[in-house]
This record gives C-alpha cells, sequence and structure tokens, in this order.
C-alpha cells in the first residue's frame, strides 16, 4: 500500500491521495491561513478508526441479513503529552445504529471489528486505549 502527498500552497496544506486518486486535504489547524477542507493529522487518524470500524461491521451485518438504515460514528481522541508531542493516549468510539437489527448480532458485529477485523485499530492496540459503545435505535447496548 502506497500514498503520496503533495504540498499545495506556501504553507502546511497537502493533498493527499491513495490507490485510487481521490484527493484529502490535510493541513495544520494551529495556521492562520488553513483552509477550510483540511483536517489535521490527527482528526485524520481519529477518521480512520471510525471509518475502519464502520465498514466491518455494516460489511457483517449484512453478511448476517440485518438491515442497517442509518450508520452514524462518534470518534474522540484524549490526548497527552509526550516530549513535544501531543499523541492519543485513549479513543472512543459510538457506534449509533438504526434499522432491523438484533442486539445480539450488533454488539457482536462491533466486537469483531475491534478486536479482530479492524487493520487501523489493531494497529493502534499497543499504543492507545480504544473502547468503544453501541447504541442501536437510540438506546445503548
Amino acid at each position: 500500500m502506497k500514498v503520496t502527498l503533495n504540498r499545495i500552497n506556501d504553507d502546511y496544506r497537502l493533498e493527499a491521495k491513495g490507490s485510487r486518486d481521490t484527493p484529502v486535504y490535510i493541513d495544520h489547524k494551529a495556521s492562520e491561513d488553513a483552509e477550510v477542507d483540511g483536517v489535521s493529522p490527527m482528526e485524520l487518524l481519529l477518521m480512520s478508526v471510525g471509518g475502519c470500524n464502520a465498514i466491518d461491521i455494516i460489511y457483517v451485518l449484512k453478511k448476517q441479513r440485518q438491515i442497517v438504515t442509518s450508520y452514524h460514528v462518534e470518534v474522540e481522541g484524549e490526548r497527552t503529552e509526550v516530549r513535544n508531542a501531543k499523541p492519543f493516549k485513549a479513543i472512543h468510539v459510538k457506534v449509533f445504529l438504526e434499522g432491523e437489527i438484533l442486539p445480539a448480532k450488533a454488539l457482536r458485529a462491533a466486537k469483531l471489528s475491534f478486536e479482530n477485523y479492524c487493520s487501523v485499530s489493531i494497529t493502534l492496540e499497543n499504543s492507545v486505549k480504544i473502547t468503544y459503545e453501541v447504541i442501536l435505535n437510540g438506546t445503548k447496548l
């Protein structure tokens, strides 16, 4: 797997592309000239955790013939100071599912994603505590 990043202004704005050549804009949020559509690298990391788990959970539920009518996820990272950096020490994911889904199947899909399938979460698991919760049709499971 390979991605490319190219600087596209005189400051910190980058255009990143993966194998499908779809651009993702990254910028330094502390910069006064930061572009509106650029995300910070740390936000992008949280998006990666949420996106990876979303794909897995939806895939597992579809295979189990569960009907997902809405999927929403909120990912929050807690940072700590290490030398001059501020890495995440904890990430919490809230998965909001709607549809004709059995609660046990929703929980099982999330467990499989976070513990077995999601390469992003598994890559981070030795350095960041990742927790999750599932809310199905408005009820926390």
